[in-house]
């Protein structure tokens, strides 16, 4: 690639079509993603799908959600990559911008039939999802479309690549020789008071937790091999804290039932939450949860970007000891690593500790953070959100971004 471009500012008015397979709502990710190459002067169109439960979205970029006949498995695959296609082919675009390899296939033959540029953001080794564990068969169709098209995206100059850590980037590069910049999936800087966002939202969330209990916070989507069934289950011996769910997923109302279910008070879910509710609900917090299960690389070498929230709002976390979880909770000591619990892939579940040994691990944590002082804790929490700010990583995006476009 041609470093020269890289430093040079992207062509004012470029047209960019980027591509996702969710309904827009809550990636936080492609829109700060979006509003990065606004700021830069491009003009985005982000294209999604479009839901029964689907939440007005109103941005300052174009956004498109497609009605599917399909929504799940293969047949809404194939249905959103080939209408996605169609989309691409006779769109007004300069750029094509796929988003995870559930998104690739579209976008790579169209930009290649067009002679566009193409960028492809891999927010995780989708092959290597959880919900993949046991299915070898579509695991296999992922990988081939991964061995399909990566190796030509390494060849082209008008094609590139970024992903979220380091070790997803060796693995690639290892696998497909394709060189992929590092954009962490981490938040905007927002440290925000609290009592000025939301405030309504989060009084009606708060009235069930007494006052005295800690308030321990799992956010995101609540899919499998999230940890939130070992915490729930640990609940019934932690009457000093309250568990809040905020966040929707695939076991959702099954983890709801499962509460109903326990002999306790002190389990909330609410559900998804706009953004900025989100971040002063986080503020309320005192320990922040991300317990990922080890089902598969791309949890392995995984960094929630719930760690780099929970590090805006300095919310200590409680978090699994994975590689790239380790160096930042480590580096920066804002956290309690936990070993990952050993997980049967013939049963497809994760063996965590007894309820009770969960609750002492909770305890401990909590413990540790009642002994650390508020300077010390600041000067922490201070110097990991300088870090992890995407003030930092959009500047990567940007450039990397701008190896693809083509200069008189």
């Amino acid at each position: 690639m041609n470093s020269t471009v890289a430093n040079q500012p992207l062509p004012p008015s470029l047209r960019i079509i980027m591509a996702v397979t969710n309904d827009l709502v809550t990636d936080q990710r492609v829109d700060r993603s979006c509003m990065a190459l606004t700021e830069a002067g491009c003009e985005v169109m982000l294209v999604g799908r479009n839901l029964p439960s689907s939440q007005p979205v109103k941005r300052p970029y174009r956004t498109e959600r497609m009605s599917l006949v399909f929504r799940k498995k293969a047949f809404f695959y194939a249905e959103y990559n080939l209408r996605l296609f169609l989309r691409l082919l006779f769109a007004r675009t300069d750029v094509v911008y796929a988003n995870d390899t559930d998104t690739l296939l579209a976008c790579f033959f169209a930009a290649r039939l067009r002679g566009k540029p193409l960028f492809f953001d891999a927010h995780e080794m989708f092959p290597e999802v959880p919900e993949l564990v046991g299915r070898q068969r579509v695991k296999r169709f992922w990988e081939r479309i991964e061995q399909y098209v990566l190796p030509k995206i390494a060849r082209r100059d008008s094609m590139a690549a970024s992903t979220v850590c380091q070790s997803i980037a060796d693995i690639y590069r290892e696998r497909y020789g394709i060189s992929m910049a590092v954009v962490r999936n981490v938040p905007m800087k927002h440290r925000v008071a609290a009592g000025t966002q939301g405030s309504d939202t989060i009084n009606k969330a708060l009235k069930a937790v007494r006052k005295e209990r800690k308030i321990l916070l799992y956010q995101g989507a609540v899919n499998v091999g999230r940890g939130i069934e070992a915490i729930m289950e640990a609940m019934p011996y932690l009457d000093e804290c309250h568990l809040i769910v905020a966040g929707v997923g695939d076991k959702y109302d099954e983890l709801r039932a499962r509460a109903d279910k326990l002999d306790c008070d002190n389990i909330t879910f609410l559900g998804r939450l706009e953004p900025t509710v989100l971040r002063e609900l986080t503020l309320h917090a005192d320990l922040g949860l991300s317990l990922l299960e080890n089902r598969g690389l791309n949890y392995f070498y995984s960094f929630p970007n719930r760690i780099a929230d929970f590090v805006q709002a300095s919310v200590p976390v409680l978090a699994t000891d994975f590689p790239e979880i380790r160096r930042i909770v480590d580096g920066y000591h804002i956290g309690t690593l936990v070993e990952p619990a050993p997980f049967d892939p013939q049963t497809c579940r994760s063996q965590w500790p007894e309820p009770a040994i969960m609750a002492s691990i909770v305890r401990n944590a909590l413990g540790y953070w009642s002994t650390i002082s508020d300077e010390e804790k600041e000067r922490r929490f201070s110097a990991a959100a300088a870090d992890l700010t995407w003030d930092n990583d959009k500047k990567i995006l940007l450039k990397e971004f701008g190896t693809i476009i083509k200069r008189e």
